[in-house]
């Protein structure tokens, strides 16, 4: 099998030749191992492209993952410096402000002073009707250059070809809502005003899933909806079903429509809403964090699953990849793979993103673990 119809074998909830292995990273990890320019690799297409597939080739991952689209090709256009610097480059805008690209993290301005809109004198006007920006996190926009939305993906197709999976990623109506009100404002919004909560959350999802449509006429083979901020460290199960899952579920219709998989990233502990996840319609879910930074047991999880969708999983990136030895790693990836390769269905991975600090070493080992027990 070439390593795209090992994953959608996996997908599919066939047996593959052997258990696939795709890892999401994290862009402080994508940094150091790539030596690159912060700010190059986080606003030039070509050259965050050229990244993804030399990490893919790297760690010999079955697929590859593309967190961010929409590079503005005259990204340049407003940079009046860069300053090098210990910790990264600084770079001043022509508004004179100024920002750190830091070598293993997100950038991240000099002064950050958040935006929220006021609930209180919120009208239908205020609402996005379209989506510019993918909410990275905490405030952190990337913004979507409406004519070169998509562009990642077929640079991507052009030069690797066929042979490995490709999946598009889109945020949750959940997250952009949090973004949107500021966390504080929006969690207290679920409760002393859920129906207003609900009419925000609606114009978010159609436009996500709106995104997610356009996306799957790319050729991508399946779409990560990050959710992450949807486990139980947040919202209970109850408000899981009233604010999260109805409005994934359009995403996931519109996707699956279109005869791509789709798959949810929630981090932390999801236990309590396994089964609930799957009612959105998805065909896949993700990180499911074993403690201690979650609470999902593997085998629990397969049992509780079976049938209902593929699991891509659930390696502790930093109690295992961070700080344990190579026969710690290699012991575990080999019993995530006795466990999840039984009937299919199961994708290697870690539970979350690799941490920026895990050492590359580390990370081959999980391949390395594919093709010696994933048979």
């Amino acid at each position: 099998m070439t390593s795209r119809e090992r994953m959608k074998a996996a997908m599919d909830l066939r047996i593959p030749d052997r258990v696939p292995v795709m890892c999401q990273l994290s862009i402080g990890h994508m940094l150091l191992q790539l030596g690159v320019s912060p700010v190059e690799f986080w606003h030039d297409g070509a050259i965050f492209t050229d990244g993804l597939i030399r990490l893919r080739e790297l760690y010999d991952f079955d697929g590859i993952l593309v967190s961010l689209h929409g590079h503005d090709p005259d990204w340049r256009r407003g940079i009046q410096s860069i300053e090098q610097s210990a910790e990264g480059e600084i770079v001043t805008r022509s508004d004179g402000q100024r920002w750190m690209y830091p070598l293993n993290d997100l950038p991240r301005p000099e002064v950050f002073t958040p935006f929220h809109v006021s609930l209180a004198s919120l009208k239908e006007g205020d609402l996005p009707i379209e989506l510019g920006y993918i909410p990275v996190s905490q405030g952190l926009h990337f913004r979507i250059n409406a004519n070169t939305r998509f562009d990642i993906f077929r640079r991507i197709r052009r030069k690797v070809g066929m042979e490995y999976s490709l999946h598009g990623e889109v945020t949750s109506p959940f997250d952009y809502f949090l973004d949107f009100l500021g966390h504080e404002q929006g969690l207290i919004c679920l409760v002393e005003n859920p129906d207003k909560a609900k009419w925000i959350l609606s114009q978010f999802a159609l436009l996500v899933s709106r995104l997610a449509d356009d996306m799957c006429d790319t050729g991508v083979d399946a779409i990560k909806i990050s959710s992450p901020f949807a486990g139980s460290a947040f919202i209970s199960p109850d408000m899981y079903k009233a604010f999260v899952l109805p409005h994934e579920a359009k995403i996931a219709e519109r996707v699956r429509a279109k005869s791509v998989h789709v798959y949810l990233h929630t981090c932390g502990s999801i236990g309590d809403r396994l089964e609930l996840m799957f009612e959105s319609g998805v065909s896949g879910i993700e990180c499911l964090d074993p403690p201690p930074l979650g609470d999902v047991d593997l085998e629990e999880a397969k049992r509780r699953l079976r049938g209902k969708g593929f699991i891509k999983g659930n390696i502790d990136s930093v109690n295992t990849l961070l700080v344990g030895k190579s026969n710690d790693v290699l012991a575990d990836a080999r019993r995530r793979l006795e466990i999840g390769k039984l009937g299919g269905g199961f994708i290697l991975s870690t539970a979350c993103s690799v941490a920026p600090a895990v050492d590359r070493n580390a990370l081959h080992l999980l391949a390395e673990a594919a093709h010696l027990w994933g048979q």
